[in-house]
């Protein structure tokens, strides 16, 4: 009686991770099954192994006796690419693997935080021994980034809008009360009042349009984008959005001559949004402090190599206003949810989310975001891209995106 091939087996553990059926479960040692020997060439088994992996939509790798990757099938190195090694080694996995003895099945939750947060569900198997082949472990890896952070999201919002709406919420409860009560007759006081609960409202409703779209770009941040883009034609195209908002006011907005072609690995939707979080917040600011000669300046070049950055070939974007300007000491938080510098001379309402949500986007195109500021002196956002073919050729680089030595600078 023959033992159970391996192929068989990881076809079993691959449906069972599907369905929930392998958890735990003991399978039996001597199956009454017809396969192939075990005692066949390690080439040729190993052969049939990788062959029937890469059958297998599910992303599987494969582990030795000492816990190293020897394989990954097509939908493990496609859907993990340069952060495979990592998922690999992650103690997690290591420690599970470590522990199974043959035939046994386990799983195991991993969270990765570099470049971005990923949350994976590892289903485990150690193979039958076969020659030198003794101590294989099989693990299906399915991500579920989306589905822990639909999770974060929810508690987030819950939290997030109970504190954040109560204000808004408490001024028209108390306008309502007003106009039921002393301003029942007083049609003057009415309209003002009215004009008041509106803003409330209006405010209240971009808080919660602005908390949904950094829900879904948190449900996109790990799947980095395959599309090609222009950095001209994206700033090209903010401009050309931004137009809108400085027409008919004393602003100014003004883009500086491309040089070159600079196509970059991007969602340009998703771009064009970041440029215009970073306009809008620049004509907030510059056009409440200098109303009549608010300046606004685009850029769009090749990063210089002067290193700042991860990478010599990269493109640079840059939004520089004339504005108040931000002191030292708020810039490093700038980018957390709901973070408003209070104390400036001029006094700007916003929902505290637009550069979130710019951190957020950046950090799945593999960016980095630097702002430059001086009280008096304005601010400068400079938001860098690694270009197309420098993104391509360093799939396999070992680089870390999660630790900035500079204090104000995000990936």
């Amino acid at each position: 009686m023959s033992a159970l091939h391996p192929a068989i087996e990881i076809a079993a553990l691959v449906a069972g991770a599907g369905f929930g059926a392998t958890v735990g479960r003991r399978w039996p040692r001597r199956p009454v099954l017809s396969a192939r020997s075990t005692a066949e060439p390690p080439a040729a088994r190993a052969g049939f192994i990788a062959d029937s992996l890469d059958l297998m939509p599910d992303p599987v790798i494969l582990l030795d006796r000492h816990g190293t990757l020897t394989y990954a099938n097509n939908g493990a190195r496609q859907l993990y690419g340069e952060t495979l090694g990592a998922v690999a080694r992650h103690p997690a996995l290591q420690d599970v693997a470590a522990t199974l003895r043959e035939t046994e099945s386990a799983c195991a939750t991993l969270a990765l935080d570099v470049p971005v947060r990923r949350v994976i569900r590892a289903h485990m198997r150690r193979l039958p021994a076969s020659g030198t082949d003794a101590g294989q472990t099989v693990a299906v890896v399915s991500d579920h980034t989306a589905q822990d952070a639909l999770e974060r999201t929810r508690a987030d919002f819950v939290a997030y809008a109970s504190h954040e709406l109560r204000t808004p919420l408490a001024a028209l409860t108390g306008f309502i009360e007003t106009l039921r009560g002393p301003a029942a007759d007083d049609p003057a006081a009415q309209q003002q009042f009215l004009g008041v609960m509106a803003a409330q409202a209006a405010r209240m409703q971009r808080l919660i349009d602005r908390m949904l779209t950094l829900s879904r770009v948190q449900q996109l941040e790990h799947q980095r984008p395959r599309g090609i883009a222009d950095a001209v034609i994206i700033m090209e195209r903010a401009m050309a959005e931004a137009s809108a908002l400085v027409h008919g006011t004393s602003m100014t907005l003004v883009m500086a001559p491309p040089h070159d072609d600079l196509p970059i690995r991007a969602d340009g939707d998703q771009m064009v949004q970041v440029l215009m979080n970073l306009i809008e917040n620049a004509i907030k600011y510059a056009g409440a402090a200098r109303p009549l000669d608010g300046r606004i300046d685009l850029s769009v070049a090749r990063a210089p190599q002067d290193g700042r950055w991860p990478r010599d070939d990269g493109a640079i974007l840059c939004v520089a206003d004339n504005g108040p300007g931000i002191d030292a000491r708020h810039l490093p938080r700038l980018t957390e949810r709901f973070y408003r510098v209070e104390n400036t001379a001029t006094r700007v309402s916003g929902s505290g989310l637009g550069l979130a949500i710019v951190k957020h986007i950046l950090d799945r195109h593999a960016g980095r975001l630097i702002v430059e500021s001086e009280p008096g002196h304005g601010t400068t956002f400079i938001v860098w891209l690694p270009l197309a073919s420098s993104q391509a050729s360093s799939e396999e680089e070992s680089v870390s995106y999660g630790i900035t030595p500079d204090p104000i600078a995000w990936e």
